[in-house]
Parts: C-alpha cells; sequence; structure tokens
C-alpha cells in the first residue's frame, strides 16, 4: 500500500498545493440552487473546464451562488472560493474580484487571504483562464438575473 505525501518528495507542484486540493475536496457551493435567478455556463475549449453557476439575487445582491464544476482543480477551487465570496457582491463588486484575481494572477496580492490557493497559476498564464471561469460565469448569470428582474417589471 503506497502513501502519497503534499510535502517535499511527494506532490510538491506550486499548482496543486494542499490548500487547493482541500478547496476542491470541500467544493463548498456545489450543487443547485432550488430556484435560481440566473444561471450561466462557460467553458474552456482548450482544457475541457466546464463550469455552470446559478445565483440567488436579492436587491442587485448575490444571496446565494451554486456550481456545477468539471474541471480541473484550479477551477474547481476558484469555483469554491466563489461561492464563499459572492454573497453580498452586486455587479460592481463582482467586477472588483474579477479584477483583483487577475492583478494577482498577473503577481499581485490575492484579492482575499483564500485566494492564495489558487497563488501557483501565476506563473502559467495558460492557466489563468481556468482561475476566471468561475467568475466569467457568475457574471453572465447576475447580467441574466438583471434581465430577468427588470423583464418581469413591465
Amino acid at each position: 500500500m503506497s502513501h502519497v505525501t503534499l510535502q517535499s518528495g511527494g506532490l510538491d507542484d506550486p499548482l496543486y498545493r494542499r490548500d487547493l486540493l482541500r478547496l476542491a475536496a470541500d467544493a463548498q457551493g456545489a450543487g443547485h440552487l432550488p430556484a435560481p435567478d440566473g444561471v450561466a455556463s462557460r467553458h474552456n475549449p482548450a482544457c475541457g473546464d466546464r463550469v455552470t453557476v446559478e445565483l440567488a439575487v436579492s436587491g442587485g445582491r448575490i444571496t446565494a451562488l451554486a456550481h456545477q464544476t468539471q474541471a480541473c482543480l484550479l477551477c474547481q477551487g476558484s469555483a469554491a472560493l466563489l461561492a464563499a465570496q459572492a454573497p453580498g457582491l452586486d455587479r460592481a463588486g463582482l467586477a472588483a474580484l474579477a479584477e483583483g484575481i487577475r492583478a494577482m494572477l498577473g503577481g499581485g496580492a490575492p484579492p482575499a487571504p483564500s485566494y492564495a490557493a489558487l497563488a501557483g497559476a501565476v506563473g502559467h498564464a495558460g492557466r489563468h483562464v481556468c482561475v476566471l471561469l468561475p467568475l466569467e460565469a457568475a457574471r453572465a448569470a447576475l447580467e441574466q438575473a438583471e434581465k430577468g428582474r427588470m423583464g418581469s417589471q413591465d
């Protein structure tokens, strides 16, 4: 019986750090919302990652986020972090979070301490799309929710 360790001599790849593996395994927010206000999917054809984000929205703010993620660990971890960070965000807040993550991927500080788990992707420009995919789906889901709300006011 073999034992794989995540310390030196084992899986010490900076892309797949222990905190990222935990995020993906915990999969916060994975699943479905009972009655989402907005739903959007995004796909990365380069690697096959797929993520669908469902949002509940009230007063222009996200109240809940669920995701279905069939993707690499970076995308799974990013989706789990987003599920934790999104409640309370409005369109501007979601955009600011995405910009903070882009800045982190460019070598800046993480937008929140938990995003340090994704720092291994900084040196791998091709993997930045994986990290950003859940945010792109959330942005599109929020736009859909806003259109639905405006359409129901007519």
